[in-house]
């Protein structure tokens, strides 16, 4: 098991499947963990979990900046995202901005939110979740949120590349097929054709202890078929 004592980690989405999932295996290393979420999701988290703080942020608000930068994260996983499907001709700007606003400006508010820390102290990780659609580069049925979650994979690669001499690096994470979750087991899903939320944890975690000369960018998870 990765040892993260003495690691204070952002999580957001707290209260979602993947979010517990990550948020148990952080603590079982010693971590130390700030919760970010919304209502009921993060109540649930919050009374599971010892924190050092638990934030109710709409992450797609940008005042939502100024008060995770008085926050002092070592590290961001962010997990936060949206999916729909429409036809790409039937496309609305409703459906547009869902997409966009779920899956990448959140993202992009967390991380200006704790990168001013990371950079004065010469160290820090952005972990997101992108999606074996963006690895891809081809989304069926799907075209806006595959292009929201590529969108998430490329701009964690350019601050990797912009910050990685500062001490600041990034890992984008491709689940390459769905998460097993209630809702998707709901959907018809078994849990064969789905990826366990708790190896992507134990990965994730695993990446964060990871040396500078052995560090990872992008990784693919793939369920069991």
């Amino acid at each position: 098991m990765a040892k993260l004592s003495g690691t204070t980690v952002m999580l957001t989405g707290a209260g979602g499947a993947l979010a517990t999932a990550i948020a148990q295996e952080l603590i079982d290393a010693g971590a130390e963990l700030i919760l970010v979420g919304r209502g009921e999701a993060l109540k649930r988290a919050e009374d599971r979990f010892p924190a050092k703080k638990a934030l109710d942020l709409d992450l797609t608000d940008p005042d939502c900046v100024d008060i995770l930068k008085k926050q002092r994260a070592d590290v961001l996983i962010h997990t936060i995202g949206a999916f729909s499907a429409q036809d790409a001709h039937k496309a609305s700007e409703k459906d547009y901005q869902a997409m966009f606003g779920a899956n990448m400006q959140s993202l992009f508010h967390a991380a200006q939110g704790v990168l001013p820390h990371m950079i004065k102290q010469k160290e820090g990780m952005i972990l997101g979740v992108s999606a074996g659609q963006a690895a891809k580069m081809s989304g069926p049925g799907a075209a806006l949120y595959t292009a929201s979650k590529a969108a998430v994979a490329a701009y964690l690669l350019s601050i990797h590349d912009e910050l990685k001499a500062k001490g600041v690096t990034t890992l984008t994470l491709y689940p390459m097929g769905a998460i097993d979750t209630s809702s998707n087991r709901e959907s018809g899903l078994t849990w064969e054709a789905t990826i366990d939320p708790r190896a992507l944890a134990q990965t994730l975690a695993h990446a964060i202890t990871r040396p500078a000369r052995a560090h990872m960018t992008e990784l693919k998870v793939y369920p069991e078929l």
